[in-house]
């Protein structure tokens, strides 16, 4: 997870939550909390590396809409990387 971008971070994040992993709830939820357009562009090669590091799976929902989720490896990331930023954050609210 280290070598990912933030971007990348946060594809897989939406993955795991969603229900329908598709590109356009994906596109969706992202452009909700960047607050601007994510371009096509952007987010159909950041997915790819996903599947290219196998930390997602992509699928055919139909003809025209690929399904993402996450891999076993993809979830054990997430959550390694929970329990990283867990262990800062529970210092952080232990001082407040």
């Amino acid at each position: 997870m280290y070598d990912l971008t933030g971007f990348q971070r946060d594809l897989l994040y939406v993955i795991g939550g969603l229900d329908d992993p598709h590109g356009l709830a994906l596109k969706d939820e992202l452009e909700g909390y960047y607050d601007t357009e994510i371009h096509h562009g952007r987010l159909y090669p950041n997915l790819d590396t996903l599947v290219n590091k196998g930390l997602v799976e992509k699928s055919q929902m139909d003809r025209r809409t690929n399904l993402y989720t996450l891999t076993a490896r993809g979830q054990r990331e997430l959550d390694a990387r929970r329990e990283w930023e867990q262990q800062y954050l529970r210092d952080t609210l232990k001082a407040a």
